[in-house]
């Protein structure tokens, strides 16, 4: 009963989510966009996803000020409310490919993918147009990790020359009925490094983008 409760929220957090962001253009106050595409309109596409336990996004970054600055995203490992690491995903500039250093547009746009593995870890492949990263983070055994948009979900700033808060890959907040939620915690602001201690979440993943 306890699962099937869990499929629900989880179904109806989604589909609200989907409904408020799919194809959202979201613009910061700084002129920075970003548009977010979740799963894919093919419904036979979206089954196997599903099935499979994996979370994909299409999201495109656009603003005048993009071409030529850098992009350096970087994830924070956080267990039991503590942070445990703070390392880079992605540098362009140290990539060792000088044609992707910089920008050569106002527009940059990728393809995340991620799952958890039979052997229990997180499993994030970030896909640029000619080049991708794929990055593996330890997990704990249970199959309710997702991966959110927090700049979509929370509405959060995001703009140049800064970090801000991009994605999370979390475990869900359990009720005090015993069913799970994601949305609780996706949308609950952006103090996103108290998590751990505010919804008791044993262990989640903190990405983090700079345009520079």
């Amino acid at each position: 009963m306890k699962n099937l409760i869990t499929l629900a929220v989880a179904f109806i957090c989604f589909s609200t989510l989907n409904a408020q962001t799919n194809d959202l253009n979201f613009k910061a106050t700084s002129g920075l966009n970003m548009e977010t595409e979740y799963a894919s309109d093919n419904i036979e596409i979206r089954d196997i996803l599903s099935f499979e336990g994996i979370d994909y996004m299409k999201i495109k970054f656009s603003g005048k000020e993009l071409k030529g600055k850098s992009y350096h995203l970087t994830v924070k490992e956080i267990w039991n409310g503590e942070v445990v690491s703070d390392t880079t995903v992605l540098n362009s500039k140290t990539l060792g490919l000088p044609q992707f250093e910089t920008l050569k547009d106002s527009m940059l746009k990728m393809r995340v993918i991620s799952k958890r593995t039979r052997d229990n870890k997180l499993k994030l492949t970030f896909k640029f147009s000619r080049f991708s990263v794929t990055k593996t983070y330890d997990a704990i055994a249970s199959d309710d990790y997702a991966l959110r948009n927090l700049a979509d979900e929370s509405n959060l700033d995001i703009g140049y020359n800064e970090k801000f808060n991009f994605l999370a890959y979390i475990l869900p907040y359990e009720r005090p009925d015993g069913s799970n939620s994601w949305c609780e915690i996706g949308t609950s602001g952006d103090a996103v490094e108290t998590w751990g201690e505010k919804f008791g979440i044993e262990h989640y993943l903190l990405f983090e983008m700079k345009f520079e």
